[in-house]
Parts: structure tokens; C-alpha cells; sequence
């Protein structure tokens, strides 16, 4: 029994160094990301910046519920979603904005040096996320292991939108490409917003 606690205890702790660490990372990442794309001009930096914003929204609500319990578990899920969905609308509007005013940015070394790292940070922690929530059956740390997911996409695209144009000139890459993701991280909002996340359905704790 005291080895079952200890385990959970250790699994919680764990989860919230997690939380703490997407927190610090998506503060970092979207100061770099807002400033270097202000300064070059480039929407999907700055969109890239606000969506790291995102994440520290998400990183918050799961901190609330590692420290409240599974007491909290709806709630952080619903808000998780509620973070889904608002990236949704987000990425929908500026890949919009972007092909309409096809205005081009300059080219930013920070922006590609920062993308890049976030894949491989991103990628990273997801993977940690994804063994946190299975030790802990939490279904929000579920969902915001998806969203960690999402956000390693979405900076491949921001980097392969910054590649293309600063090599070819073609700005109409990269909001082509997150186009294509909106639907898919729709729907997983409107499933966290309903309690799902990632097919567990309404008995996840």
C-alpha cells in the first residue's frame, strides 16, 4: 500500500515538474517568437507566439488540477479544450489573413532557430506527458499531451513556411499547411470540451 502511494505521489510530482517546465518554455518560446516576428514582419511567427501562450494557459489548468485532484479533472479537461479550440480559431484566421494579404516577411535566423528547437523540445515532451498521464489516468494531462503534440506540428510548419520563403520566396507555404490541421485540433477540443480525450471516453479520472 505504501509503495502504491509513494508510486502516485512520485507520479504526481513528475506530472507537475512537466507543467512547470511547458510553463517556463512557452514564456521563453513566445517572447523570441513575438519580438523576432514583429521585427521581421512574419504573421505565423507572431501566431506562433501566441499559440506558445496558449500552451502556457493549458500548462496553468493542469497545474490546478495536479495540485486540486482528481476533483478537478473535469474542469482542467474543459479548459484544455477550451485552449484546443481557441488555437483552432486562431491558426484558421491567420492562415487567412495571411494568404489574403500576401504580404511576405523578411527572413528571421531566430524564428528558424527557434522553430527548430521547439520540434525536438516538443517532441520531447509530449512523448514525457503521454507516460505521466498513463500513470496517472488523468485525461486532461492526456489532452495536453495532444496539444504539446500539436504545438511540435505547428512549429514544423511555422519552420518549413520560414525555410521556404527565405529560400524560394514562397510565402504562401506555411499558411497553406496549417490550414490542414484545424479540423483535426478542432475536433480534439470539442472532445475534451465534451470530457473525451484521446478515446477515454467519460470514465477517465
Amino acid at each position: 500500500m505504501d509503495a502504491g502511494i509513494d508510486h502516485g505521489r512520485a507520479a504526481v510530482a513528475r506530472a507537475q515538474r512537466l507543467e512547470y517546465f511547458t510553463i517556463a518554455w512557452n514564456s521563453l518560446e513566445a517572447l523570441v517568437a513575438l519580438l523576432a516576428g514583429f521585427l521581421a514582419g512574419s504573421v505565423a511567427l507572431v501566431g506562433f507566439g501566441l499559440d506558445s501562450l496558449i500552451e502556457v494557459a493549458s500548462g496553468t489548468a493542469l497545474l490546478w488540477r495536479l495540485h486540486r485532484g482528481e476533483r478537478a479533472e473535469r474542469a482542467a479537461l474543459r479548459i484544455v479544450g477550451g485552449c484546443f479550440v481557441a488555437l483552432a480559431v486562431y491558426i484558421a484566421g491567420d492562415s487567412a489573413y495571411t494568404l489574403w494579404s500576401r504580404e511576405a516577411p523578411h527572413g528571421s535566423i531566430a524564428g528558424i532557430a527557434l522553430t527548430a528547437i521547439a520540434v525536438v523540445v516538443m517532441r520531447l515532451l509530449a512523448r514525457a506527458k503521454r507516460q505521466a498521464a498513463a500513470s496517472l489516468g488523468s485525461g486532461a494531462l492526456r489532452a495536453d499531451a495532444r496539444q504539446s503534440e500539436f504545438c511540435m506540428y505547428l512549429s514544423a510548419i511555422v519552420l518549413g513556411g520560414l525555410l521556404l520563403n527565405a529560400l524560394f520566396g514562397w510565402w504562401w507555404a506555411d499558411p497553406l499547411a496549417a490550414l490542414v490541421m484545424v479540423p483535426i485540433i478542432g475536433k480534439e477540443g470539442i472532445d475534451a470540451l465534451r470530457g473525451k480525450a484521446c478515446g477515454c471516453g467519460d470514465g477517465c479520472h
